[in-house]
């Protein structure tokens, strides 16, 4: 996840780290939406030498949460996939937005289900992935959806193939933790997986959730999607990127019978 590092540099030179510390895949939070044709042809350019795809993007402000606004956020989605087609980026990052003051929770939710049904329409004739992400209540206590149980039932509620749930370990760990059983009882709904660390958002090794155990659990579930370092490192940020990828690695290849094609 690009925002975590190398901010000072030119977007061509922060591919280049990553690259650099072993990565095949950047994830980006809307970094493009200024940029110009030429911006594009040389941010591709560079990608396309270094061998890295971007496999995702946020950038989406229009809540779900209110039903109201459910035509801007369509409308908003719509106008991302021209700048996700220039970059071949297949998924979109969604977040359900602050809690609405005058509607229930279950309006709340019931929103949110109907706004990633339509979104999901949108999705099927662009062929890309709509990925709804969880946000812990210190980060934002007025986030709606604090809690992946409830972002779990409403991707079930969905029910579309291009519609699923980016779960968010370092969040969740704030906010309800118990992170290998909701793998194990969600993993088919899960499209995107990011990490980091509790407490301060820094790289695995450096807090109380234990990334070696859950890289082994997901190759015994056979996980072959994204898994997206999304943490503030405190050292030196190729050798701490380098280095979280080869625990990550390692973690997954030391398991009996692993699945082969997750990725970092």
């Amino acid at each position: 996840m690009l925002w975590t590092v190398f901010e000072k540099l030119p977007f061509e030179q922060r591919l280049e780290k990553v690259a650099e510390a072993g990565y095949h895949a950047v994830e980006l939070v809307g970094e493009f939406k200024k940029w110009s044709a030429q911006d594009f042809t040389r941010a591709n350019a560079r990608k396309k030498s270094l061998g890295i795809i971007f496999d995702a993007t946020a950038g989406i402000d229009t809540p779900l949460t209110d039903p109201s606004r459910r035509q801007a956020f369509l409308d908003e989605v719509n106008r991302i996939l021209p700048a996700m087609e220039k970059l071949e980026c297949s998924s979109l990052i969604v977040l359900s937005g602050n809690r609405v003051g005058n509607l229930s929770s279950k309006d709340q939710h019931q929103s949110c289900v109907e706004g990633l049904k339509r979104a999901a329409e949108i999705a099927e004739r662009a062929k890309i992935n709509i990925l709804l992400e969880n946000i812990d209540p210190e980060e934002n206590p007025e986030y709606f959806l604090t809690s992946s149980r409830e972002g779990f039932d409403i991707i079930r509620e969905v029910n579309h193939p291009r519609v699923k749930f980016l779960y968010d370990l370092y969040h969740e760990q704030i906010s309800e933790g118990n992170l290998i059983a909701k793998l194990e009882k969600n993993i088919d709904q899960i499209g995107l997986i990011h990490v980091a660390d509790v407490p301060g958002r820094h790289e695995p090794g450096t807090g109380e959730i234990s990334y070696p155990n859950i890289f082994r659990k997901l190759a015994t579930l056979k996980y072959d999607r994204y898994i997206a370092m999304e943490f503030l490192p405190t050292r030196e940020p190729v050798q701490s990127l380098r280095a979280a990828r080869e625990g990550a690695v390692a973690a997954w290849e030391g398991t009996p019978n692993k699945n082969r094609t997750g990725r970092q």
